[in-house]
């Protein structure tokens, strides 16, 4: 009577659906009709395994496999089962990316449109003894969209940037269809498991877990939804009522492995072990297993690992408005993230692995939060147990984003199905800190031209979405994760979703409006979520798709791997308001990762010493979907930008900053920590020849999760007539036994008078770990270490070389990679020509 399940992942044949050869870019001789894939996997997933297409990445290939995508598919494959009387037997699909029939032994059992829902499909009535065959048809999502009719009153003429037209009419990932980081590759195929699964009776199909906590112990309640095999959803109560001896027994266990049982549906946990986000504790985490019984035989179990913990969002009323905080058990944190968004344009190739790197390359920077943003998709379990094991909250996103919808009666069932089954999937996670209803559409709604002035009906559709739907299925679902109707918002109703004083705000007058760095010192944000600046990814990224005569920036291969317009123009204003031109297109990438490391950075020191007032930053975006110019700190291949190293210092624990006014200089030093801390504050005026012109120290003390600062130093007496030649550095030592260091100049880095610095550099290897030793004659600013070959996360990078020292950095190098790598070394200098 147990559950059984048969997996019908690995090899599937993959055709088109009218029988002619796949369209190919590559050279070849013989044409090709059918090709083995892999499952889970997809069209493109198949031709690139077989050598059957040109990496898409690559140059302009992008054009090509767009259009090829305008045909339809088939997936089939056959497997053998032993067919029982009087069970149940279902199709389970975790992932059909998106529109397709679905047959098994040449009968229709489902045609599915939402690549964002896992379905169960009964399948008993054309299942045969022995061998059977199951087909999937899919029809080009292109097609699809640009066949779509909408109703008279309720036509959408707005298209986000760099996005297809018309891709808000199916429930795909919107960034399929491209977006201004990302290409127009809507794939097609088997994205997530698919396997048929076998029962008898019944199947415990959910368990909801509630926790109380009061002082010193948490109080556990859980209720269970059983399947029955006539496909009805009941209560185990209900269920039990139904058929004799049927009952849920749950048990848990501890981090250590100790088993409680639960007392019928409660659990008191004496001295629990929190879970509390990264930095600010560990991350113990229970298991719950729940297993349905008839008689004394196990039909099936679920287990759910969760964290004991208070997480919500606190809207108190204060000095300056209202504000947005995430607390937990019982703390207001100081939210330090970025956003997400899907790793790959083939899913299929978002490995574990891949999330593990991105996840711990998150956490090494100092996060403690990852918004899930809503154009992409709702990631595998692996991430999110991954968040819950490394103490990431993950702000999720519903998946909707800077798109008018129109609310059909088939699109509100298929968001209904959508919606309860992510939750269902999700809420129990340690993880989940907030359900935020969409990306930016409150805010399109009531200011973006172009989009706003879209018909009455159409905005009713997103009151209904947004403000009633949603939140009633989540009243139903998860009453106790916190929900946000849209990111920025003020609390929805569009009232003021852009306000300053309350909720969460998205800020792009820096990059978009082309406003200097220091405007962000103008705003007193209580929640920024979005804010961000464009750079190249890193040159070994750039040459995977290119050829040599593409590399300018200019050239139709790089403008094509550069999706926001004019942002190329933008990079190069930026530029010209801060650093001398570059003297050739490598040290122009150098040049623009730097600029974007300072853009966040000035962002989040000037939110981080106003914490109290701002209690977030999540900047855009940590991560891209292929090799591309973007706002993102990583990039595809995995390689830390500037940005990512510089975020290492600005989401430290304990962070000192410069707040500069002039010449007068103001200390301060944000503790992000749950002790006091005593920080050593040091300040220097330095020549170019790291001669201290100025020395000036004081000690200061900072509670817990608080912000201190010095009296203002006015340096004017010690740099006038020479505002060029010098610099400011500020060493704070923090009695953590941490250090942070700023280095600033009073005048743009174009006009400073940098001499040419020598530097000597001095590589060695200690097992697997490299060793690189750099001394500089002279300042050197922003100094890059460059490890070519082979992926290394240094220590540290883009570092200020401020006196005549030895300085090592090191970094881990894969256990199968032999000898010394390359090294190269380059400062600010260097990117320009004397």
């Amino acid at each position: 009577m147990e559950q059984k399940i048969i997996s019908l992942n690995g090899n599937w044949l993959l055709s088109r659906a009218d029988g002619k050869a796949f369209d190919t870019n590559m050279n070849m001789d013989l044409e090709v009709a059918s090709c083995d894939v892999q499952i889970p996997g997809s069209v493109l997933s198949g031709l690139l395994q077989n050598q059957l297409l040109e990496d898409p990445y690559y140059r302009d290939n992008e054009y090509f496999t767009r259009e090829m995508l305008r045909n339809d598919f088939t997936f089939v494959r056959k497997f053998n089962i032993k067919k029982e009387e009087r069970k149940v037997y279902e199709l389970m699909c975790d992932g059909i990316d998106t529109i397709a029939d679905i047959y098994i032994n040449d009968k229709l059992i489902k045609n599915v449109d939402n690549m964002h829902v896992r379905f169960q499909i009964p399948c008993a009535d054309v299942l045969i003894d022995g061998e059977n065959v199951i087909r999937i048809e899919f029809h080009s999502p292109i097609i699809y969209i640009e066949n779509h009719q909408p109703e008279p009153g309720k036509e959408i003429h707005f298209t986000a940037c760099g996005a297809m037209d018309r891709n808000q009419y199916i429930r795909k990932a919107h960034s399929m269809f491209g977006w201004d980081w990302g290409p127009q590759l809507p794939d097609m195929g088997i994205w997530r498991d698919i396997y048929i699964r076998s029962y008898e009776l019944a199947s415990l199909e959910d368990v909801r877990i509630h926790q109380n906590h009061e002082k010193g112990t948490v109080t556990l309640t859980v209720d269970a939804e059983v399947k029955m095999d006539s496909g009805e959803r009941l209560h185990i109560d209900e269920a039990s009522k139904e058929i004799t001896d049927l009952s849920v027994e749950y048990m848990l266990i501890t981090p250590d492995g100790r088993k409680i049982p639960f007392d019928q549906d409660t659990c008191i946990i004496e001295n629990p072990e929190l879970w509390w986000p990264n930095r600010y504790g560990k991350q113990p985490l229970y298991t719950v297993v729940a297993k349905l019984i008839h008689g004394e035989t196990v039909l099936n179990e679920r287990s759910y690992r969760i964290g004991l913990r208070t997480l919500t969002v606190s809207r108190e009323k204060d000095t300056w408005g209202e504000e947005f905080a995430f607390c937990v058990n019982g703390v207001k944190i100081f939210t330090k993230g970025a956003n997400y968004i899907p790793e790959d344009c083939v899913y299929s190739r978002i490995t574990p692995e891949r999330i593990e790197y991105l996840l711990d390359s998150s956490v090494e920077a100092g996060f403690n939060c990852m918004r899930v943003w809503g154009g992409g998709y709702y990631p595998s379990e692996t991430f999110y147990n991954m968040c819950d094991e490394k103490g990431l909250i993950v702000w999720q996103d519903f998946m909707f984003a800077c798109n008018v919808y129109e609310l059909t009666g088939e699109l509100r069932a298929a968001i209904e199905e959508e919606v309860i089954d992510n939750v269902r999937r999700l809420r129990h996670h340690a993880s989940l800190g907030l359900w935020c209803g969409n990306n930016e559409i409150e805010s399109a709604w009531d200011h973006w031209g172009g989009f706003c002035d879209h018909s009455d009906a159409l905005k009713q559709d997103y009151t209904t979405l947004f403000e009633d739907l949603i939140p009633s299925l989540l009243r139903e679902e998860d009453d106790t994760t916190f929900y946000w109707p849209s990111s920025p918002s003020s609390g929805g109703g569009f009232d003021n979703p852009d306000s300053d004083d309350l909720g969460d705000r998205h800020y792009w007058d820096v990059w978009h409006g082309e406003k200097p760095f220091s405007d962000y010192e103008n705003y007193y944000f209580r929640f920024c979520s979005e804010f961000g600046f464009q750079s190249f990814p890193c040159m070994e990224t750039i040459e995977s798709f290119t050829v040599a005569e593409d590399r300018n920036i200019f050239s139709e291969v790089m403008e094509s791997h550069q999706k926001n317009d004019a942002a190329n123009s933008k990079i190069l204003r930026y530029i010209s308001d801060n650093f001398l031109y570059p003297k050739d297109f490598k040290s122009l990438v150098y040049v623009s990762q730097v600029l974007q490391g300072i853009a966040i950075k000035t962002g989040v020191e000037h939110f981080r010493r106003n914490r109290g007032r701002c209690m977030g930053s999540i900047y855009w975006q940590i991560n891209d979907n292929w090799p591309v110019a973007s706002w993102a700190s990583i990039d595809y291949y995995g390689r830390w930008k500037a940005l990512h190293y510089m975020a290492r210092h600005f989401y430290a624990d304990q962070l000192g900053s410069l707040k500069i006014d002039g010449t007068c200089i103001t200390p301060y030093v944000q503790n992000e920590s749950l002790k006091d801390v005593t920080t050593l504050v040091k300040l220097y005026v330095k020549d170019m020849d790291c001669n201290i012109l100025y020395e000036w120290s004081e000690e200061v003390e900072t509670k817990a999760l608080e912000v201190s600062h010095t009296e203002a130093i006015d340096v004017s007496d010690y740099i006038k007539g020479i505002e060029n030649e010098v610099f400011i550095e500020a060493e704070f030592l923090h009695s953590d036994g941490t250090t942070s260091k700023q280095v600033e100049v009073l005048k743009p880095y174009k006009h400073m008078k940098l001499r040419n610095a020598a530097i000597s550099s001095n590589t060695k290897r200690e097992g697997n770990t490299l060793q690189i030793t750099l001394k500089s004659d002279q300042l050197a600013l922003f100094t890059e270490i460059e490890v070519q070959g082979v992926n290394v996360i240094l220590s540290d990078n883009y570092i200020h070389l401020t006196d005549k020292k030895e300085h090592v950095i090191t970094g881990e190098l894969p256990e199968d990679y032999e000898g010394i790598p390359k090294v190269t070394v380059c400062s600010l200098c260097d990117s320009y020509s004397f």
